[in-house]
């Protein structure tokens, strides 16, 4: 990695650094508690990770948290894993979440979105109303502080209700997206035990209704501790037999009442991919997302009430959690329920478009997608609102940042986000004071001691090394659902560096303090010693237009040798012929390393992803290694186990 200095693609101008949040707070935290006053970003960073608990001090008090009883400390305990953040205080994710809903009664705190891309607008009155009604019919129904709340929901308002319902009673939320089929779902829900369920009928897609009643009444007959389903008729049906009625319990005009819980009391329940196995049931805190969400959307993102967000998601990704977290800072949050490439390609513009979005998320993907279809956003679509373009679920090449500079707008700050489900935020992405520099994250996040270590724990600069977070983080789990020993948790996260998380990604930390995510350490290339992530590949080879998508793996054999090779995914009407094989390889062998060009290059139906779009390399690694596809991976993680059969009887026949 070249430690020179290269110019740029965006500098935000002098009135944007002044008027953005993060240089008020460090104004204020200045004056207040200590943070320097000079030297930016940069010094603000290192302030924040060096006085871990004067800034979260200073978090809650910029943002005004209320806590219900005040805390006695900020950390009580800071050793990882079991960080204790601020004992004794009582609070509500909820309650913060529509505070909004006393000065902007009348504006809109949600903007649904269809595959017709009109939006329909939620008032902060007539949100906080249904939080308050269901709140109180969820109490009626015995729902207590603790108990599991699930959601089979696409990305709707009711959703969003059902989660700060929830919230306000001090239950645990968790969600999954209605294309997951049964086997999926009760791998996750079965693993909590919920008590109440809300199911839709089905959902629309691609301009095509899908009935979801048959897996509904399945995961009725499958989830023996439900006390109550509620219905709600996406698809008009009527409600199942001994299903409660969502107008009817959504129709009362009363105010919420909401449960001031610990701190550390758990407030929804994630879940990794599972792709080895069942997927990890990660339980996050009302308080620790509260903070953590406040810093990220206030401070990074620059949110505030002025603002329109929106980020393509569904509710089976943490992103659906982060962006519903955008009314902590009284933004008005998109809810986009449908593909993200119907009627065509620019769907996701026009969307931005007729929603006024300001900020605007969406997968690398995405924008790689739009680059290959030869989409034009700023021609064809009024962007004028958009000052910022985030995008997250995998690294954004640098194509993509030349793209969505030249065909999105010149003074557009463009966010590649980096993080995960683990914690739910983001370690690094968004700083709207720095510059941003193509195929870059901008900076480390506010609070959080992002360093890259090589195999011996020490970090490194300007070098690939291994993403670990040397101090706790609010939004870290709690712990894992059904993991009495806490064992699953360390295995996960502190087993290589004792007391350290280990996130298990290659990144760069530059001399710029930027960030380079390399992609997965577990599926590295590792040529003759010499670590490539496959990120870095899939950049490469798929600017070439006959390449649809691509999958690369490296594999070690019995013998001590290393086979590695590329699976390619064609666009419609190309042939991997003598000279596309040339090419890719050429390509590799220019733009990244002759080491890293592949054994062989193979032409595949399909490239197999995870239920939230991630690219499936450990489980093909393995299946490759001669696993079988059961023990390979947990086939209800994957969007098509059709295609694994491929790399199953390639492993055959290689034998």
């Amino acid at each position: 990695m070249s430690t020179a200095n290269p110019s740029p693609l965006w500098q935000p101008a002098p009135e944007r650094i002044a008027q953005a949040q993060i240089t008020k707070f460090q104004a204020w935290a200045a004056e207040h508690h200590g943070a320097p006053s000079h030297g930016g970003y940069a010094a603000l960073h290192r302030w924040s990770v060096d006085e871990l608990d004067t800034f979260w001090k200073a978090v809650t008090e910029w943002f005004d948290v209320g806590f219900s009883t005040p805390y006695t400390r900020v950390l009580g305990d800071r050793s990882m894993p079991g960080a204790e953040w601020f004992p004794g205080a009582t609070l509500n994710y909820a309650e913060h979440a529509l505070r909004a809903a006393g000065t902007r009664a009348d504006e809109p705190a949600l903007l649904y979105v269809d595959e017709t891309h009109e939006p329909t607008p939620v008032s902060w009155s007539e949100l906080r109303r249904q939080v308050g009604s269901l709140a109180a019919e969820l109490r009626a129904l015995g729902v207590a502080p603790g108990d599991r709340v699930s959601g089979y929901l696409p990305n709707v308002p009711q959703a969003v209700v059902a989660l700060l319902a929830t919230a306000a009673v001090g239950a645990v939320w968790t969600s999954c997206a209605p294309d997951f089929g049964a086997r999926s779902v009760l791998d996750r829900f079965q693993q909590v035990e919920p008590v109440v369920l809300f199911t839709v009928d089905g959902y629309r897609y691609g301009g095509k209704e899908h009935d979801r009643r048959d897996v509904v009444a399945e995961l009725r007959g499958e989830l023996p501790t439900l006390r109550a389903v509620v219905h709600i008729p996406l698809l008009g049906t009527e409600a199942p037999e001994g299903a409660l009625d969502w107008a009817t319990l959504t129709s009362a005009d009363v105010e919420p009442v909401f449960e001031p819980v610990p701190f550390d009391h758990p407030l929804w329940v994630l879940y990794s991919s599972g792709t080895t196995g069942l997927p990890k049931a990660i339980v996050q805190s009302q308080g620790g997302i509260l903070v953590e969400h406040l810093k990220q959307l206030g401070l990074h993102c620059d949110l505030s009430t002025e603002d329109r967000f929106f980020w393509y998601t569904s509710t089976g990704w943490m992103m659906w959690n982060f962006l519903v977290s955008g009314l902590l800072t009284g933004t008005t949050i998109v809810l986009y329920d449908g593909s993200p490439g119907y009627p065509d390609t620019g769907a996701q513009w026009r969307i931005a478009e007729r929603t006024g979005a300001t900020l605007f998320g969406t997968s690398a993907a995405y924008v790689m997608a739009c680059r290959k279809a030869e989409v034009h956003p700023a021609r064809d679509f009024d962007l004028t609102r958009v000052r910022c373009v985030a995008t997250t679920g995998s690294p954004l090449p640098p194509d993509g940042f030349r793209w969505l500079h030249d065909e999105v707008g010149e003074d557009l700050w463009i966010a590649s986000v980096s993080g995960g489900t683990d914690v739910c935020s983001c370690f690094a992405g968004a700083v709207p004071t720095l510059p941003v520099y193509i195929g870059e994250l901008q900076a480390a996040g506010l609070g959080t001691d992002l360093q890259s270590w090589d195999a011996g724990g020490e970090p490194v600069i300007d070098e690939v090394g291994e993403l670990v977070v040397t101090n706790p983080m609010p939004s870290m789990p709690i712990r894992f659902w059904n993991d009495p020993d806490g064992s699953r948790y360390h295995d996960s996260y502190f087993d290589t560096y004792p007391g350290v998380w280990r996130h298990g990604d290659w990144i760069t930390v530059t001399s710029r303090n930027s960030v380079v995510i390399h992609g997965r350490s577990d599926s590295t290339l590792n040529r003759q010693g010499v670590r490539m992530g496959s990120a870095d590949i899939y950049e490469a080879v798929e600017r070439l237009p006959e390449i649809k998508e691509s999958l690369v793996i490296g594999v070690e054999q019995p013998d001590g040798g290393y086979w590695m090779p590329l699976f390619v995914h064609l666009a419609p009407g190309a042939a991997l012929d003598e000279a596309l094989l040339n090419r890719i390889k050429q390509t590799i062998r220019e733009q990244l390393s002759p080491r890293h060009v592949p054994d062989e290059v193979i032409e595949v139906p399909g490239v197999p992803h995870t239920l939230t779009g991630k690219r499936i390399e450990v489980p093909v690694k393995r299946l490759l290694q001669g696993a079988p596809l059961g023990k390979a991976v947990n086939v209800g993680s994957v969007d098509n186990v059709e295609l694994l059969r491929f790399y199953e009887d390639l492993a055959r026949k290689r034998g």
